[in-house]
């Protein structure tokens, strides 16, 4: 019997995709819940399993193409049962390809064959002969893996699948041996004279690569222009002293891990602090459709994490119920399935308002752009110590620059900064926190 396959439906959001790879060739036997496709979607990838045993008949739409959900990508036969990859055999054992029963008999060898241990033949982790197994591995580790030209049979991975971290680590060049390091000059030894390198000939052939965006980067540049054509976006700024935090966190961070786990960053103080500001400022926790505002009053607090696709946005559901504990663990859990591909779409739905911080990176101070059609996202920068006037005196104080995009169709400036503010008191003095929150 002839069987569809088709692309999946991932979610109410996603409209299409992209086929990253092929799995099985035409003629190839696979078993039940075997991945036959890896495909792209604007927010994750996945992969489409065999709905039966059988043989993969045809493959129409090849590696590379857009598809749209529900679109026939290839077709495959059932089989009632599948002895392996050379496909079924019956009880005289395999048929050759006219159908004839091959010949009884020892197989052929090329040399001597090790003999079986007490419970038969062994075969280990590289399979018979020594051939790699194909591994379990996430789509994003086997997509890096054909990038950086790794055999995913040699990574190796603490978990049940090969991650797209695991594939990294095997893919970093090895730190250079102490008999690798260049030998020093003989300490009687002239420098030698510098010279200045010869001008590159202006006919020089210039290299160049053409790379095809992801569906993921694809759309996030689709979005980020949309964002900026749509909003009347505005951006004011404001700085955090963050001495406060620094020293809570430095008496309380190795019992706050012992407890929990995690470490206790300054991400969850501003989620905190957002939380209490939305609820005072609520247009800021609104969405625009139509010529209506839709005013939300519960609070899904999306926090941007770096992927190697493009930054991703997934969502604290309820922020304003979680401890500073469980914000933590969540930010934690997000950035970890971030780098292995693992991140749903349940992960990525909704949001009401967005904090992204750069300063992980570095960033000193940006400018963040809307998450449509959300109306404000908060971003947080690198504390650095910079000098500042306190009661009159000249200090040296753990700074951040804090910034504030919003939606001025809907949100007013004075309605921005004040929020902007609010949120800078709660955070310089996060004992307000427990009372606010």
């Amino acid at each position: 019997m002839s069987i569809n396959i088709v692309v999946p439906e991932v979610g109410e959001s996603v409209v299409d995709a992209r086929i990253a790879r092929w799995l099985k060739k035409e003629g190839d036997a696979v078993a039940a819940g075997e991945p036959l496709v890896e495909l792209e979607t604007d927010k994750i990838d996945v992969e489409v399993p065999a709905p039966r045993a059988g043989v993969l008949e045809r493959i129409a739409h090849r590696d590379g193409d857009d598809v749209k959900i529900g679109e026939i990508i290839g077709t495959m036969t059932e089989t009632k049962s599948t002895a392996g990859p050379t496909g079924p055999t019956g009880p005289q054992g395999p048929t050759s390809p006219s159908g004839s029963t091959a010949p009884k008999g020892p197989p052929a060898s090329a040399g001597p064959q090790a003999s079986p241990g007490p419970g038969g033949p062994q075969v280990g982790p590289e399979g018979p002969q020594g051939s790699k197994r194909p591994a379990a591995a996430t789509p994003s580790a086997r997509k890096l893996a054909r990038e950086q030209n790794v055999q995913l049979g040699d990574v190796k991975s603490d978990g049940p699948r090969v991650t797209r971290m695991d594939v990294a680590k095997a893919a970093a060049p090895p730190p250079p041996s102490a008999d690798a390091r260049p030998a020093s000059p003989p300490p009687n030894a002239a420098p030698a004279r510098a010279q200045a390198p010869a001008p590159a000939p202006v006919s020089e052939p210039r290299s160049e690569e053409r790379v095809r965006m992801s569906k993921r980067r694809a759309t996030i540049a689709r979005r980020l222009v949309e964002a900026q054509q749509t909003a009347a976006m505005l951006t004011t700024f404001n700085e955090v002293d963050m001495s406060s935090i620094m020293a809570l966190r430095a008496r309380h961070k190795e019992t706050f891990k012992t407890k929990y786990g995690v470490g206790l960053g300054v991400a969850s103080f501003f989620v905190k602090a957002a939380v209490v500001a939305l609820k005072e400022f609520p247009r800021l926790n609104a969405e625009i459709q139509g010529d209506e505002m839709v005013l939300k009053h519960y609070y899904d607090i999306g926090v941007a994490v770096g992927a190697a696709e493009g930054l991703v946005v997934p969502v604290l559901r309820n922020a304003d119920r979680m401890a500073f504990a469980e914000i933590e663990q969540g930010i934690r859990a997000f950035a970890t399935k971030a780098g292995d591909g693992t991140l749903t779409l349940d992960d990525l739905r909704g949001g009401t308002f967005s904090i992204t911080n750069g300063g992980v990176f570095g960033s000193l101070m940006s400018t963040p752009i809307l998450n449509p059609p959300q109306v404000g996202i908060l971003g947080l920068h690198a504390v650095k110590d910079r000098p500042v006037a306190v009661d009159g005196q000249i200090q040296v104080r753990p700074m951040m620059y804090v910034a504030l995009t919003y939606d001025h169709r809907l949100v007013d400036g004075a309605e921005a900064v004040r929020f902007l503010v609010r949120v800078k008191e709660l955070v310089e003095d996060p004992g307000v926190l427990l009372i606010e929150g």
